[in-house]
């Protein structure tokens, strides 16, 4: 199936009334877990790379390239997503690699820095058909960039929307990312209203800390892109440990990879089950 457009997929969970998972790729075996799990799934995925794991490799070309090759491969319909990128030749250069979306992190600076430099990034994706992702309210737990407790205003995210002409909104409403736990309070409420105030899809960023139901909740309230990294680098991680603890003697990095691979992919696939309301796309159909 060729590579899907991150924008199609997204606006077809708003039709849809349903979540569309956008899953973090740290390494190839994640890579291929998050394809396997939405196959298995019959349904369609956004594999995700952030700008963090481009500065542990090094460079975006080897781990993008081979993430754009397996969507090309897929049996389901895949995008490639370049996640809270603050350098805006990174973001070039995941366009030029063939990207389906970017997400330009810019939360950092001032209201009108923000703008300036979104709009700017915003103007040279969408010469090149790429969607845009930006971030507006501070989303906790990144290095102590992002207060806890910000809140998205519905007022300035429809200003903030219409000023850069971003295709999609991470918004802060009660997540935090990285927790290790899945306890977090959303302000389904907020998620609501900005649903309403906002003219684009809504993104749920710090996603590993929300469970099953207020996940189904968050959707059903406006989300549609969620995103998912930490809790499935935890499942990954925790296959890992056992095949490990289980022979003292292995050496053989595929001997603990392979189930960690398989343990996060039937993950993968579970979770966007729950996503999409707990029916397949074999049971329902996906379109794009």
């Amino acid at each position: 199936m060729p590579l899907t457009s991150t924008d199609s997929l997204v606006r077809a969970a708003a039709e849809a009334g349903t979540g569309i998972g956008a899953f973090n790729v740290v390494q190839l075996e994640h890579a291929e877990a998050i394809v396997t799990g939405a196959e298995t799934a019959g349904l369609p995925v956004i594999a995700q790379i952030s700008e963090n794991t481009v500065r542990y490799h090094g460079s975006l070309a080897p781990i993008g390239l081979a993430t754009l090759a397996l969507a090309r491969a897929a049996g389901v319909p895949v995008a490639v997503h370049l996640d809270h990128a603050e350098s805006a030749e990174l973001v070039r250069e995941a366009v030029e690699l063939g990207f389906t979306s970017v997400m330009f992190d810019a939360s950092k600076l001032p209201y009108e820095e923000n703008v300036a430099a979104t709009r700017k990034v915003t103007a040279h994706c969408h010469e090149h058909g790429v969607h845009v992702e930006a971030e507006l309210g501070e989303i906790g737990g990144k290095d102590g960039a992002h207060a806890p407790g910000v809140r998205t205003d519905p007022g300035e995210a429809r200003a903030y929307t219409a000023a850069t002409g971003v295709d999609a909104l991470a918004v802060a409403v009660g997540s935090s990312h990285a927790m290790a736990t899945r306890d977090a309070a959303l302000d389904y409420a907020l998620i609501a209203a900005l649903r309403e105030a906002v003219p684009v899809p809504l993104v749920l960023h710090g996603s590993s800390g929300v469970d099953d139901a207020g996940l189904v909740r968050a959707v059903a309230a406006g989300m549609r892109k969620i995103n998912i990294s930490t809790h499935l680098n935890r499942t990954f991680t925790g296959a890992a440990r056992s095949a490990l603890a289980a022979d003292e003697r292995l050496s053989d990095p595929r001997r603990y990879l392979g189930p960690a691979r398989e343990a996060m992919a039937s993950e993968v696939a579970r979770l966007l089950t729950v996503l999409h309301g707990g029916d397949s796309a074999r049971q329902r159909g996906h379109s794009v």
